[in-house]
Order: structure tokens, then sequence, then C-alpha cells
């Protein structure tokens, strides 16, 4: 049987401040989907509401616009997928062996206190699956403790969006809280790249993360690594 991936993508279409938009970052998604499916992978979108996931505008812009990014968005039928998100409750984590966190600077909103999206995560992780997540999409890790209480990310290895790189983008006065800073808080051992916006991806066992957007594709093929890893 193929391997399943559930990929999970935001709700949030906007800031705090609502003239400020923001969304699911597009490659994100597109570069580790076609990673996924290069390896034969099965995949499925969900999000904390289900339903419609806004794109980054930024993200429809060089150079993150790149080849996948622009083919997904000129198909309809990929693009109703990020219409037509599944919500928590309609996911049976038991169908899936890795779960992906998609970023943007959205996630920080709607990612971090789903009850669902936790309850999903903490199910796959403790039958031995794999928990990955790029950018921001690790805020969508911060609260997700396991069945014996502690935080998932406790005393692991990780990245994610560095706090250099949100000055550097500009939005240190937008985003809602220090997520590089929170995982750190919740005992995480956080790492990053020497320089901001270079491709970086962490592997802690089965846990994968990726610092930024130009990290998707090398944190997907880590997951894949895992998943086709032969068994003892």
């Amino acid at each position: 049987m193929a391997q399943r991936i559930l990929n999970v993508v935001t709700n949030v279409g906007h800031y705090d401040d609502g003239s400020h938009p923001t969304g699911l970052w597009l490659s994100e998604l597109t570069h580790a989907w076609h990673v996924f499916e290069s390896h034969g992978f099965e995949q499925t979108i969900v999000s904390p509401k289900g339903g419609k996931s806004p794109l980054e505008p930024r993200s429809l812009k060089f150079p993150s616009y790149d080849k996948t990014a622009k083919q997904w968005s000129a198909d309809p039928a990929r693009m109703a997928l990020l219409e037509n998100t599944l919500s928590p409750e309609q996911i049976n984590s038991a169908d899936y062996d890795a779960i992906y966190f998609t970023g943007g600077h959205a996630v920080m909103y709607d990612f971090p206190d789903s009850e669902g999206l936790q309850r999903i995560t903490r199910d796959i992780w403790e039958r031995g699956g794999v928990v990955s997540s790029v950018c921001h999409g690790y805020c969508g890790l911060l609260n997700t403790r396991l069945s014996d209480g502690s935080l998932l990310i406790a005393g692991r290895r990780m990245t994610g969006f560095a706090w250099r790189e949100e000055e550097l983008a500009g939005v240190d006065k937008l985003v809602p809280y220090n997520a590089e800073e929170e995982s750190k808080q919740r005992g995480a051992l956080y790492e990053k790249a020497l320089l901001p916006f270079v491709s970086y991806a962490v592997a802690d066992g089965r846990l994968v993360t990726g610092q930024n957007p130009g990290s998707a594709k090398a944190t997907a093929k880590k997951v894949a690594e895992l998943l086709e890893a032969p068994t003892a």
C-alpha cells in the first residue's frame, strides 16, 4: 500500500491588522507535494476548520512563485483542493503515515490551538508515524502534547522560521508572537542556518522540520526517506 501524507494548511487570510493579508505560502505546499507525489505517496489536505485556504499574496511573486507553484495555481482541480479542504473531524488519523504542516504567517493564528490537529498529530506520532513542518508550520506543534502529558517538541531538535527572518521580512511588528522563542520556552532544541533564508532542514528521529519557504523540498525529502526506510 502507498504511504499516505496529511498536508495541513491554514484558514486565515490576514494578520490581526485586517489591512495586511496573509495565508498559505503556496510553494511550501507545492514543493513538498511534488516530492511526495514523485514517491507515489497518497495525499490529503486538511485545515483547522475545513473549507477554503487563502493564499499569501507574497507567495505568488518571484522567487517563491516558481514552476510548481505556477502549475498548481493554473490547475483548476488543484486549486479546488484549497477551496474544499477537509476538517480534522473528517480525518481518521490511522489512515496516515505522516503529517506535514505548511506555513505562511496565517498559521500563527489558527494552528497552535487546534485541538483537532493536535489529536491527529499525537495519534500519528504515537503510532510510529512521521510529524513534520516547514517555516511557520512549526506553530502547529507548539502546544501538541503526547498521551503522557509531555510536549511533543520538548527536548527535540527542530527548526522553523527564525525571528531574524521575521525582521528581514518586515513583519516583526505584525506577527502575534515570536515563534522561535515560543518553541524554546517549550523545551525545543531550536536551531537554524548560519544565514537567513537558506534551505535548512532538521530530522530528529521521526520529527522533521524545515526553517523557511526554501526548505520545503529538503524537508519533504527527509520525510520520504523516513517513510521508505526498511523496518527492522
